[in-house]
């Protein structure tokens, strides 16, 4: 089985290396500093499971690497349309790509039986433009419960969680997925493969839809979030709201609020990952987190003024981020991705 990560920062880099050990042949794209260590000294994984190095071919030249089986998408959702150009060399009839984003993928109704099959949401693929370079056929769900970060360039540190799910569009049981679960278990880490991976996706969405954007409006940690009883009921009512709009939409996460908010309080003074991007003058990702959840909510006919406020605020933070997107592969986009 041939792999290319594409972005291979904290996620991808440790996926990577995980694949790797297990015996598969991996090609990691990166630039910079980290790509320099891993081509001279492999990835360092430091995890309380047991540290391991492994030694993939690393590149910036996705040419170098050819066709492959799979790719796995370390990137952020708001640098899918641009990676056109690097994943084209990479791509044959049967490749499939694994994007290990959160919130709403773009192809969300793909595959999905309903009044909205195959309907596209113009949040997350703007004019087609990510279906455009990625086609739904190719897609391959994943949902990331596994945080990492990068500990220095090479170096990734684990923290937490090895599950990463993952499942086609239409619920079919292919092989491609279990391909791709067998190789991840193989190299120390959870893949199920689940039929209906939309309501992980909701789960997941859960705690995001509610602290990421909060944590950027407030530079609050996850914990300071939950124990301030403002921003601790504003978490409900947001995760309230979600909830409604997956259900309108045919699908009931088996999770509770309060399950959901232990969770996070749990993860302690953590800032998100569009914290991180904040302070580190980054575009946010919030149009997969919180505005397609607005824009789902408009298509099933369901009331989030909660969420709509947030997403206007939050909104008017990202325009004033000034900084442009990293180029897809970049260093910039290998930084710290705990993907909470």
């Amino acid at each position: 089985m041939k792999v290319a990560v594409l972005g291979a920062g904290a996620i991808g880099a440790y996926v990577g290396a995980s694949l790797h050990r297990a015996g598969a042949e991996v090609h990691l794209i990166a630039r910079g500093d980290h790509l320099r260590a891993m081509r001279e000294s492999g990835v360092r994984v430091n995890s309380p499971r047991g540290d391991f190095t492994a030694h993939p071919h690393a590149t910036d030249d996705p040419t170098e690497v050819g066709p492959v089986d799979h790719v796995f998408l370390g990137l952020k959702a708001n640098q899918y349309a641009g990676a056109g150009p690097l994943l084209e060399p990479m791509l044959a009839d049967h490749t499939s790509v694994i994007a290990a984003q959160n919130g709403i993928p773009w192809w969300y109704f793909h595959g999905m039986p309903g009044p909205h099959q195959g309907k596209r949401i113009e949040s997350v693929d703007p004019a087609g433009s990510v279906s455009a370079v990625l086609p739904p056929r190719r897609a391959i769900g994943c949902v990331v419960y596994a945080a990492t970060e990068i500990e220095a360039p090479g170096v990734i540190r684990h923290l937490e969680g090895t599950r990463l799910s993952i499942g086609e569009p239409d619920g079919t049981l292919s092989g491609r997925c279990r391909e791709f679960s067998e190789a991840m278990i193989a190299g120390g880490l959870k893949c199920p493969v689940e039929p209906d991976l939309r309501k992980d996706i909701w789960i997941k969405l859960m705690g995001n839809v509610a602290f990421n954007p909060i944590s950027a409006l407030t530079r609050a940690t996850m914990a300071g979030i939950c124990r301030h009883g403002g921003t601790r009921q504003l978490v409900v009512e947001m995760m309230k709201e979600t909830l409604e709009v997956a259900a309108a939409l045919g699908v009931h996460p088996d999770v509770s609020i309060e399950r959901r908010l232990a969770g996070a309080e749990r993860t302690g003074e953590h800032k998100t990952s569009t914290l991180q991007d904040l302070e580190k003058g980054k575009p946010l990702e919030l149009d997969a987190i919180l505005t397609a959840v607005v824009e789902l909510a408009d298509l099933a006919g369901v009331a989030v003024p909660t969420l709509r406020v947030v997403n206007a605020l939050a909104d008017l933070l990202n325009t004033s981020t000034t900084a442009a997107p990293a180029p897809p592969g970049s260093n910039q986009s290998a930084g710290v991705a705990a993907r909470t």
